[in-house]
């Protein structure tokens, strides 16, 4: 058991620095050929804080640990809104720029709602609501699913360079390497996100089945906060830097990589099946996502509505351990 947590503790380090280094490698690489440095932010250092979900989400499908691939990505959008939105509050009031409000917000907000709406589709007439169990499979990620969330995700990437492009915003300078150097920093980071991720999937499971947990509640709380740091690390020292308006881009952004792109890949390798407590945590989901948007509404989200958002997080947490 020491051994299997010690291995948890390596991969999610492995994750979070391979991650690193692949952002910095394929940053610098994008500049040499002259890619403007906001059109390097909105994709390759979004895919790179996305990475160890990726990594994780992706191993688990293959592995046929369908419930750590679903509820890693369910758990990581709850963290990333509830908790690293609450907690740059309670350090800074929260500003909200326009257009993620007005764009990419409700476009987080929708896809998880179509999302949800086509698994449960396919519970109707196979699901007795009055004696279904949290662990009975009532759904599935099929590989055409996974496909149309990918191809959403593509045009919504393009919508952003093309945007990006339009009104000619430019970003923070890279700093570039030698182009051998950024191919090596991208080969070694690859490299350590996959091996993080088989070590964080094959100890969870193994701590699970110790512990007698599922694998749902396990890939809710240990695996998505775990692959979820480098999400709050950014917009934690971005809130104490003031500068509270990345936090909230860095947020949405992961949440929209990770339901479209991550989902989308793991249910293309291998269709994923999904429980009835996977669809109660999508359902949070949706809530929670409704509540932090009309506190945006004021464009801005202050301590009081931050302090909510943590306890709701917290509560969630509590209730998927209780069931």
């Amino acid at each position: 058991m020491v051994l299997q947590i010690v291995l948890l503790i390596l991969g999610f380090v492995a994750l979070i620095k391979g991650a690193d280094i692949f952002v910095d490698g394929s940053s610098s690489l994008a500049a040499i050929f002259k890619v403007p440095s906001v059109i390097i932010g909105l994709t390759i250092v979004a895919l790179g804080t996305s990475a160890p979900e990726l990594a994780v989400s992706t191993s688990a499908a293959l592995k046929g640990s369908n419930e750590i691939a679903l509820s890693n990505v369910v758990g990581s959008n709850l963290f990333n809104l509830l908790m690293v939105l609450g907690v740059c509050a309670l350090i800074k009031p929260v500003p909200i720029d326009n257009v993620i409000r007005k764009r990419d917000f409700p476009f987080s907000i929708i896809t998880t709602i179509l999302l949800f709406v086509a698994l449960g589709v396919g519970m109707l007439g196979r699901v007795d609501f009055g004696t279904v169990k949290m662990t009975d499979n009532v759904a599935t990620v099929s590989r055409p699913i996974g496909i149309v969330a990918l191809l959403v995700f593509i045009g919504y990437i393009a919508m952003l360079v093309i945007s990006a492009k339009k009104n000619k915003a430019e970003g923070e300078p890279v700093k570039t390497m030698s182009p051998l150097k950024s191919v090596l920093f991208i080969l070694f980071g690859v490299a350590l996100i996959i091996a993080g991720g088989q070590f964080v999937v094959n100890s969870a499971k193994y701590i699970a089945a110790a512990f007698g947990m599922s694998e749902t509640l396990i890939g809710l709380t240990i695996v998505a906060v775990g692959t979820s740091l480098p999400e709050l690390v950014t917009s934690v020292v971005a809130a104490r830097k003031g500068e509270n308006g990345l936090a909230v881009g860095n947020v949405v952004g992961s949440n929209i990589f990770n339901l479209l792109m991550i989902l989308g890949v793991s249910a293309a390798l291998h269709p994923i099946p999904i429980n009835f407590a996977s669809m109660v945590d999508f359902a949070i989901l949706i809530i929670a996502s409704v509540m932090v948007y009309i506190f945006s509404l004021t464009k801005h989200i202050n301590r009081g509505e931050g302090i909510v958002m943590i306890l709701m997080y917290v509560a969630t947490v509590v209730f998927a351990a209780l069931r």
